[in-house]
Parts: C-alpha cells; structure tokens; sequence
C-alpha cells in the first residue's frame, strides 16, 4: 500500500531505511514519550523495520522533497491494536516524527490520509488513538484529526520503557468522519 498527500509518500518501510530511522528514533525526545525504547543502533533500527514496523497498515513518512524518512504512521486492526479486545472492524492509529519536523502539520497530513484509507477501502467503523500523559504534540495532532476524548486508563504498564503511565484515548466514528 502507498498513499500520497501534498508533502509526503506514505509507503511501507525497507531495510534501507535504517539509517533514516536510527537518525531520529535515537533521539530520547522521540520514542520514550511514545511508549517505546530510545533505538541503539543503526542495526537495532533495521531489527525493528523487520520485526515491528512491517506490519502492512504501518508506514513510513518519506519527505517528496527529496526521499528522506522522517516517521511513521500506523493502522492496528482488532485484536493487533495495544488497545483491549477490540473487534476487526476497528482500529488504533499511531504516529511519530522526527524532532527537526514537529510543528510543520506533516503528521495531521499522514494521519488523515491513513483515516481516509481505514474508513474508505478497509471500511472500518471507528478509529481509536491513545496518547500518554505529557505528550502534548500527540494530543494536539489526535484534536486536528478530528478525534473525541473517550476515556483515561490509569497505571498503565509501558514495557518497552518499564514504567507506569496514564493514558488517554480517544474515538473517531466512521459516521463523524463523513
């Protein structure tokens, strides 16, 4: 799957994008307030490619500018989503984006592309979205995406970065979105 907006390719990820991904998911600003770990390494970023990023609904934010990666955008379906039980008409978005990038609106542009695709082609009836206590730009891009405040799940346990969060979640209802 490759989707398009004005300023970005949203495509799957490559092996070859390691080096892109390592250049902003190693900064600490990144990943920890999004729930995962700090990447290592170059090679560490080429094992998450292989092994977390090559879900088919997960993409990468490839600048048209001039074909550098700068994130990630991403699509959870049912039971694959960190949220709990939901059903296989449902689904969890996520993003990130390199610190150089925040505040230039290229995360609302991906994610709305990918809304787009859930509710037109996968035909999902609500989209669900969760951002951690402090994450501001998180919230603010889940606001411009047209997301409603649903619920606060508190003392939730963030392996990946071993510590206790809350968390809060918000609904985009196919019918809204229409």
């Amino acid at each position: 799957m490759i989707l398009e907006t004005e300023r970005l390719i949203l495509r799957p990820w490559k092996e070859t994008d390691a080096k892109d991904l390592y250049k902003y998911a190693s900064d600490p600003r990144v990943g920890p307030i999004a729930g995962w770990p700090v990447h290592a390494s170059e090679e560490n970023s080429l094992e998450i490619i292989k092994n977390v990023l090559s879900n088919p609904y997960t993409l990468a934010l490839e600048l048209k500018e001039d074909g550098s990666v700068v994130g990630s955008v991403g699509l959870m379906i049912g039971k694959e989503s960190n949220l709990e039980d939901l059903p296989e008409d449902e689904g969890e978005v996520g993003y990130w984006i390199g610190v150089p990038f925040w505040g230039r609106g290229l995360v609302p542009e991906a994610t709305k592309k990918l809304i787009e695709y859930g509710f037109e082609v996968l035909q999902l009836k609500k989209l669900w979205c969760g951002y951690f206590d402090g994450n501001e730009k998180s919230k603010r891009v889940k606001d411009k995406c047209g997301f409603k405040y649903m619920y606060t799940k508190k003392d939730v346990y963030c392996e990946a970065v071993d510590e206790t969060r809350t968390e809060h979640v918000s609904c985009l209802l196919r019918d809204d979105w229409i």
